[in-house]
């Protein structure tokens, strides 16, 4: 679990008392790659060898995980060892010790340095109804369980267009997508026909994410920003925000969104 029992004392508007609450670990974790500091994360403390997986291949360090000769976490030190099959010669303008916070973002030179050769333009045909869009957010709530007890993650769930396959949790809402995509390698995956459902909001960066991945639907319960949609209109990603209370707005690549008596053929 990513979370602890902590004391705190809580006022109702007439009373101030002593109770127990939890709160979310917040951890770091520093990559070792080929015995060289790569990245230091702020993660919550799970599904730390996906986390590692899913962020070396959003990097393009790897590709899969037949490139990786060996991955040793040690949870109490706080580090990651990661040994590849054929050591790389990284360039150091563009791969650098980094300090990656909880806060959800660095700035846009961050991201954008390997992007041209990790982000996947995406040619999926498949289409959802508007029904199952909610359905699958609704599904994911649902099981956010460490999120209605802390208010302090966010959640990325892996689906098909009728269910949830697997959920993650991270106190970084790219690390969540990490952890999907580190699973996804792990486990051989297909990706064709896959939706991402998210909690937290569309930015540009988590496009960017979902792409690498190779996912071509982005539902969301929150906004997106500009840089976002521009990004998700250029790499073919349909981007759903605002999925909430029976609602939602379908940003980009509509044509993957259909109401449900179009996909009944009425």
């Amino acid at each position: 679990m990513s979370i602890e029992k902590i004391t705190v004392f809580k006022y109702d508007g007439s009373f101030l008392g002593e109770f127990m609450d939890s709160a979310a670990i917040e951890h770091p974790l520093t990559i070792r790659l080929d015995n060289e500091e790569f990245a230091t994360m702020v993660c919550s403390p799970d599904h730390l060898r996906e986390l590692v997986i899913g962020f070396l291949a959003s990097e393009g360090i790897i590709r899969s995980v037949q490139q990786i000769s060996s991955l040793h976490i040690d949870k109490s030190r706080g580090f990651a060892y990661v040994q590849l099959k054929n050591k790389q010669v990284r360039n150091k303008d563009y791969v650098s010790k980094r300090f990656i916070g909880s806060c959800c973002g660095k700035s846009r030179q961050f991201y954008f340095h390997n992007d041209v050769q990790t982000a996947k333009t995406i040619t999926s045909r498949m289409q959802l109804s508007v029904h199952e869009c909610l359905h699958l957010m609704n599904e994911m709530e649902s099981g956010s369980t460490q999120f209605r007890l802390t208010g302090a993650l966010h959640n990325a769930a892996l689906c098909t267009k009728d269910e949830v396959i697997i959920t993650r949790a991270d106190i970084g809402r790219h690390n969540a997508l990490d952890k999907i995509y580190g699973y996804c390698l792990d486990n051989q995956v297909s990706l064709a026909n896959k939706v991402i459902v998210f909690s937290g909001r569309i930015s540009s960066e988590i496009v960017l994410k979902v792409a690498k991945i190779g996912i071509g639907v982005l539902l969301s319960k929150s906004a997106p920003t500009t840089l976002a949609l521009k990004l998700a209109h250029d790499l073919g990603i349909t981007a759903v925000g605002f999925i909430r209370n029976e609602r939602m707005n379908v940003y980009t690549h509509p044509e993957r969104i259909i109401l449900d008596h179009e996909k009944e053929g009425i």
